[in-house]
């Protein structure tokens, strides 16, 4: 599998809360060959905690991208980069704020998902294509994908938004702030300004111990730690919660923790109008995945977005696959998934003109 990774430095980014970032720089990896035509590409948004890496050796989405699979590399050429506002390449509050030659921390200006958006459209145009064969992600990747099928329409063939939503639910809003809150009350966090110094590892490993909590499902954990002992003192997923919240500590930066939630859940497409009316002679084809199990982002919201579609006789698919993994599911349940995203695209690919 052909791939290259790079980090794109643009001369400007104007955001929604009216502050600019210049220059502002872009972490990117590709897998396969762009065709000369330039119709080949598909953007692949990450999930929260997520990066550019989505494939091969340790990629979060690797049995989803690469030769033969759904995201087939041998027929198209997929790009993922990571998120403005992250802290694995792309300009985040970890970066140095070229003003003061310090961290920018909490000075980074808020962020939104349209403005992650804007960021990635700069870079698909800097690769020369003008339209893409089609965006797809789940989560927080999926709520990405529906807003490029809004906000670039023309630019878009085909959007996957998977175990995602058009805004969050009050509820979602509560496990986010529960997060929050979490690092925010660890004396190391010292209101962002950390760097150089010891990280709040503490209240960010807590905070991932109540997502995970939240991305798996009754059955799921039933099924991988039940009531079974690690040590005489400690059940299983105690262990497994601990470890998974101190190797989070290691990889990922608290603050873009607090920004990139907050980006999450101010995200409401409704804001523009009613879905129906922003779905309004779309010429995007959707494939809609959702998963019986998933009650972080259940299957209802998923419906709402087919919903508003259909009311606009929109082209698209809409699939509740049936899974015990919760909303991890669409990163793990890979044999339906892979046959509806490769039949989708496949379809996508035949109907673009010659």
């Amino acid at each position: 599998m052909v791939s290259e990774s790079g980090i794109s430095t643009f001369e400007r980014i104007d955001l929604d809360c009216g502050v600019t970032i210049a220059p502002v720089e872009c972490a990117w990896e590709s897998y396969g060959t762009l065709n000369e035509l330039k119709s080949n590409a598909i953007l692949i948004e990450h999930a929260f905690s997520g990066d550019a890496h989505a494939a091969g050796e340790g990629g979060w989405w690797s049995n989803m991208i690469g030769p033969g699979k759904a995201f087939d590399t041998d027929k198209y050429f997929v790009i993922c980069s990571n998120v403005l506002g992250g802290c694995r390449g792309t300009t985040g509050p970890g970066s140095i704020n070229p003003e003061t030659g310090e961290p920018w921390a909490m000075s980074f200006p808020v962020v939104t998902i349209a403005d992650m958006v804007r960021l990635q459209k700069t870079l698909i145009d800097s690769f020369g294509i003008r339209k893409l064969l089609g965006v797809a992600g789940g989560s927080m990747g999926g709520m990405q994908a529906l807003e490029w099928a809004v906000a670039y329409p023309g630019s878009v063939a085909a959007a996957l938004p998977i175990a995602t939503t058009a805004r969050h639910s009050a509820q979602q809003i509560a496990f986010n702030e529960v997060g929050r809150q979490a690092i925010m009350a660890d004396p190391d966090w010292n209101e962002g300004n950390y760097y150089g110094g010891k990280p709040p590892g503490r209240g960010l490993s807590v905070a991932r111990m109540v997502g995970h909590i939240t991305y798996m499902s009754d059955a799921s954990m039933r099924a991988k730690f039940g009531r079974r002992l690690r040590a005489p003192d400690q059940f299983e997923v105690e262990s497994y919660l601990q470890y998974r919240g101190s190797t989070f500590v290691d990889r990922f930066d608290a603050n873009s923790y607090l920004y990139i939630t907050r980006a999450m859940d101010s995200f409401d497409l409704t804001e523009r109008g009613t879905l129906g009316s922003l779905f309004e002679r779309i010429p995007t084809r959707f494939l809609v995945i959702s998963f019986t199990s998933d009650w972080l982002y259940p299957s209802y919201q998923s419906l709402e977005v087919v919903s508003a579609l259909r009311s606009r006789n929109c082209d698209v698919a809409y699939c509740n696959l049936a899974s015990d993994y919760g909303h991890d599911a669409f990163l793990v349940e890979v044999k339906e998934q892979s046959e509806l995203v490769r039949g989708f695209l496949a379809s996508t690919f035949r109907s673009l003109p010659a």
